[in-house]
């Protein structure tokens, strides 16, 4: 998975789905995913705890409504789809047994017999990495994961894990999917992204929006008063977001594309890079988002945007 935007397949997006089960009941999911099918989206970003938060669900959500929509489409076999298990970051939640378990319950959910992108959510620095290596080295080998991942992990605990795999001979993780945009850049960017391209991880970013902050509909921080996203826009609106967003009209101008796409665009030309993970909860949402794609920013405005926001 690690070459540039190609081994995702389709248009160079994946699809968070978070909101399924939160944002979006199961008749809107199943709309906005036929439409992510219809322009090419073939990638989809999910986890076992999704959406657990959300008063009367348990986690879960998520995975069953893509389960059901995959196997209702019969499109099981064009779709990649990655899960994650340890949420929380619960002490021991990565250990051989739970990881395992956790595998079989997310599959299960899915209606399929392999996930191709299995993640630890968060590390786990109870379980001892020798066992988290070989949990998922596990999975990889029965068949039942077909790559590997991390999520939230810090440069230290990176380097570690690829030390205790390469001494057990066992696979480490191939993808990272840290929390990075033009607004939030200081754990990605740097050593972390250096490690990265050295070692050929493939790296999907969450929050290429910021909880919908670049995508220019909120102007002043009462707009998303009573939003369940209140307390992230407030980060990243405390994190210079609105000088970033000053950048973003500017391009705009220049381009006629939108703030979205902009945002994502930006985030795809990243060294180590291979495609951003964004949420959409209509297809015209979603039209908008897969411009992205085709938009190619001049040197000039890279420079300009990320100078905004360093």
């Amino acid at each position: 998975m690690a070459d540039k935007h190609s081994s995702i397949g389709g248009i160079p997006l994946v699809f968070g789905g978070n909101v399924f089960g939160w944002t979006l009941d199961r008749d809107r999911s199943f709309a906005v995913l036929d439409a992510f099918y219809e322009i090419g989206g073939r990638m989809i970003d999910t986890a076992e705890g999704y959406s657990s938060w959300v008063p009367g669900n348990k986690g879960g959500e998520s995975e069953t409504l893509i389960g059901e929509w995959m196997e209702s489409r019969d499109v099981r076999k064009d779709m990649l789809i990655g899960t994650k298990t340890g949420m929380g970051g619960t002490p021991g939640a990565l250990n051989p047994e739970k990881v395992s378990n956790a595998l079989e319950a997310s599959l299960d959910r899915l209606r399929t017999d392999y996930v191709d992108l299995y993640y630890a959510h968060r590390d786990d620095l109870e379980t001892p990495l020798d066992e988290v290596v070989s949990a998922y080295d596990a999975a990889l080998k029965s068949g039942k994961a077909r790559e590997l991942g991390a999520s939230n992990y810090t440069i230290e605990r990176l380097r570690e894990v690829f030390a205790v795999a390469d001494r057990l001979g066992c696979a480490h993780y191939s993808v990272l999917q840290p929390k990075y945009n033009l607004v939030w850049r200081g754990e990605y960017e740097g050593i972390l992204q250096n490690l990265c391209v050295h070692r050929g991880v493939a790296v999907l970013p969450y929050y290429g929006l910021a909880s919908g902050f670049l995508t220019g509909k909120y102007r002043k921080a009462s707009d998303w008063d009573g939003s369940s996203r209140a307390f992230a826009l407030n980060e990243f609106a405390e994190n210079g977001g609105w000088a970033v967003l000053k950048a973003i009209d500017d391009v705009a101008h220049e381009t006629g594309a939108t703030h979205s796409q902009i945002a994502l665009a930006w985030l795809a030309a990243q060294p180590g890079i291979t495609a951003p993970i964004a949420s959409a909860t209509s297809p015209e949402q979603l039209a908008e988002l897969a411009g992205a794609a085709s938009l190619r920013l001049e040197p000039d405005q890279l420079a300009r945007l990320s100078a905004t926001s360093a």
